[in-house]
């Protein structure tokens, strides 16, 4: 500061040059220099310091509006060292001050915060271990991912502690993975031997085809079905296919087997649907006898009876399903039509034979013009309806409901028509 030209509290002038001057271990420092006049280059530099002291005041500011106090310490020990440089005129220990006071508070709650964080990831330590040994791959896999994403929003802890937490956590999923790993590996080389080994079969079927000796052939083919049985599981989309090429290898040789011994094979039926078409035969009776109320009863007790049998749907025989329904239809409708005329006829019976058909064509032709009428109206909305939908499904099953009821309606309707052919007018 000798020699110095002009000298205030903080700084000076020196050959055209503005010093900062020393304070607590640092020495003088050259700021900056003389543009104008001197007092000028003083005044410059102490309003600079205005802009030091409100950078700290700033960030003490951000630091006790914010919740994660602990994100400012960067900032803080940045603020810092530009201080340490800045180029102004003013007393920088008291701003020095207030950050190491702030630097403090901070590390006092990152300690705190760093003591919980280790807290949590020790009990997120302890929930992975208690599933990791776990061999449900897919659910335990979803629970470990669920730990890690709660690991990884968890902020850090000392560093003291850092690398035994973090690497007891990455082993224990280290471990499980690999296990799953390995698991899955041999799980793929288990069913790629399966599947070669139904390859095999397949191929052997085939060349049990070929054989001269058919009796040879068909123990081969024996011996064959028995080891297809024990083989074991592969992916069901793959095991369709493999099946459907044995079952045309051993197909094929059974129907040369038996047509070279003579043998009829009788198609074995299941007993579900050996019992519905018994139900079929009598319903179909029924609905040919003259008491018509009492097949109707009886007709309902079968319909109980048919919803009791469950028959899987690939086994399901079409054609007697549609034999059954279709019988029970014609009772209940037939029924129907018995009590409406004996509502509207009581001297029905007094009627000659082929009046009482008459009034029977009437009535049922009047019954049909009527459903027809209720499924013109039903129809109306039915074009926005969505099958996928349970309440609209109910509504289509009850259109196409009235629609069989009116297309066996027809049927009687026809019927009548030739029995009053037959009668006579």
């Amino acid at each position: 500061m000798e020699n110095a030209s002009l000298v205030d509290e903080y700084g000076y002038v020196k050959d055209g040059k503005v010093f900062l001057k020393g304070y607590l271990n640092y020495e003088d420092r050259q700021i900056g220099e003389v543009k104008r006049t001197e007092q000028e280059a003083l005044d410059y530099f102490k309003n600079r310091f205005i802009i030091a002291e409100n950078k700290v005041s700033q960030l003490e500011k951000d630091i006790e509006e914010a919740q994660n106090k602990g994100s400012y310490l960067t900032k803080l020990v940045q603020l810092r060292k530009k201080l340490l440089g800045f180029d102004a005129l003013g007393d920088f220990p008291p701003l020095l001050d207030r950050l190491d006071a702030q630097e403090k508070l901070l590390a006092d709650l990152i300690t705190v915060n760093q003591l919980k964080n280790l807290e949590i990831k020790r009990a997120l330590i302890a929930e992975a271990e208690a599933v990791v040994d776990s061999t449900e791959w897919r659910e335990t896999a979803d629970v470990l991912q669920e730990i890690k994403t709660k690991w990884i929003k968890t902020g850090p802890v000392d560093k003291a502690a850092e690398t035994e937490v973090e690497g007891r956590f990455q082993a224990l999923l280290d471990g499980f993975f690999t296990r799953r790993r390995e698991f899955f590996n041999e799980q793929n080389k288990v069913i790629q031997e399966r599947l070669d080994k139904y390859d095999e079969l397949i191929r052997l079927a085939f060349r049990a085809n070929r054989l001269g000796d058919l009796d040879a052939a068909f123990q081969e083919v024996r011996k064959l079905n028995n080891a297809w049985k024990v083989v074991g599981e592969v992916p069901i989309k793959k095991s369709g296919k493999l099946y459907k090429q044995f079952k045309k290898a051993t197909t094929m040789f059974y129907a040369k087997y038996n047509d070279a011994k003579g043998i009829v094979i009788v198609p074995k039926i299941d007993p579900r649907i050996e019992q519905q078409m018994k139900m079929a035969d009598e319903v179909e009776k029924l609905s040919k006898q003259q008491d018509i109320f009492a097949a109707a009863e009886r007709a309902k007790v079968l319909l109980n009876s048919w919803k009791e049998i469950r028959v899987p749907f690939k086994l399901q025989d079409k054609v007697v399903n549609e034999r059954f329904r279709a019988a029970c239809d014609k009772i209940f409708e037939l029924s129907y039509l018995g009590r409406v005329l004996t509502r509207k006829y009581p001297a029905f019976e007094l009627k000659s034979k082929s009046e009482q058909i008459r009034t029977k064509i009437r009535e049922m032709e009047y019954l049909v013009k009527r459903e027809k009428n209720d499924l013109q109206f039903a129809l109306q909305d039915a074009d926005g309806l969505d099958p996928n939908k349970d309440e609209d499904k109910q509504i289509l099953n009850k259109i196409n409901t009235q629609k069989r009821k009116i297309a066996m309606k027809e049927t009687i309707l026809r019927e009548l028509q030739k029995d009053l052919e037959t009668a006579g007018y």
